[in-house]
């Protein structure tokens, strides 16, 4: 066992909580829960029962704005990093902060979209599932890992094919 980490079992040796630091499970989920809160969904919108984040107001300023929440939705990442989440957690979680990252970078459009995408409770969600029934969660998000790669090859044959198609098209004209 690492020095700093605590382990509490129950009376069949079940592990019930890992504490990193001095710090339990429920501290670490209960700031992340708050962060996940106050990056996407901390202020109402009037009149509507819709509610966006400081992210989203921070991505209004063109690229510094979305590279500042990439990297506060990345804290969540690395706290799940540190609590020992599996690989393919990570991948997933790190899938939703790229999304967010890429898609925000699009002015108006992009923070619309971070605004109702919220990366970071998604994160949170999953790192949740993951505490609290951790065969389950890595299962699903090794189901997750291999459909985005696969998705990903399928795109690239796609895309390899439709650029033979363009050259060959281009060569027929002359």
């Amino acid at each position: 066992m690492a020095a700093g980490r605590t382990i509490d079992v129950d009376e069949d040796g079940n592990v019930l909580s890992v504490g990193h630091d001095g710090m339990r499970h429920a501290d670490v989920r209960a700031r992340l829960q708050w962060l996940a809160w106050l990056l996407d969904s901390s202020i109402p919108v009037p009149g509507t029962r819709f509610t966006v984040g400081i992210d989203a107001v921070i991505g209004l300023f063109p690229f510094v704005g979305d590279l500042i929440g990439v990297v506060l939705s990345s804290y969540i990442l690395n706290e799940a990093a540190r609590l020992g989440a599996p690989r393919a957690l990570l991948l997933r979680m790190a899938f939703n902060v790229g999304i967010e990252g890429v898609v925000g970078i699009v002015p108006v459009a992009g923070d619309l979209f971070d605004a109702a995408w919220k990366a970071n409770q998604k994160n949170v969600r999953l790192l949740d599932a993951w505490l609290e029934r951790p065969r389950a969660a890595e299962r699903s998000s090794r189901l997750f890992g291999a459909a985005l790669v696969a998705g990903v090859a399928l795109f690239l044959v796609l895309l390899g094919a439709a650029a033979v198609a363009l050259l060959r098209a281009l060569a027929g004209l002359f």
